[in-house]
């Protein structure tokens, strides 16, 4: 296989761009991931690659529940804060306020939609990210989003 003609292919895959938050205890997780999709209707499922060596990955496997937040594609410099290893100070993750979700996982304020979910399954040791299986237990849009692409944004990931 022609190593650069499929990083190219596997590039055109439609992915968004998202914040994942978790805490377990004191210690609290947020990354920016792209490999996200909605997996079942009833219950409502979504499933996501994670890194097995972030600080959300370690979280959620500990507490079993998570948020995922739909950037808007105004909100670059959000999402950029999160490539970056989690900073927790008082009410604030990587300079972003957050507040206590449902979960116990960080709700991000200045993002207008996430979820709350559950942890059902972790698939790992297949390759170099964690497949997560989450379902989801809680919804909030508190602003109209235009979800932001890795198409429409300045990176690129996957291939």
């Amino acid at each position: 296989m022609d190593v650069a003609c499929r990083k190219k292919t596997l590039r055109l895959l439609s992915n968004g761009v998202y914040i994942m938050t978790a805490r377990d205890g004191d210690q609290f997780g947020a990354a920016t991931v792209t490999w996200l999709s909605q997996a079942s209707f009833k219950p409502p499922l979504l499933m996501a690659a994670v890194q097995a060596n972030s600080n959300v990955f370690k979280c959620l496997s500990r507490s079993r529940a998570a948020a995922v937040h739909i950037v808007d594609s105004s909100q670059e410099k959000i999402a950029q804060r999160f490539f970056a290893p989690t900073s927790a100070d008082e009410g604030g993750l990587n300079g972003e306020p957050f507040r206590e979700g449902k979960t116990s996982a960080p709700i991000l304020k200045n993002l207008g939609a996430y979820v709350e979910c559950r942890i059902k399954r972790i698939l790992e040791g297949e390759g170099d990210h964690a497949i997560v299986l989450m379902e989801v237990l809680e919804a909030e849009c508190r602003a109209a989003v235009q979800p932001l692409t890795i198409r429409d944004s300045p990176w690129e990931y996957g291939g």
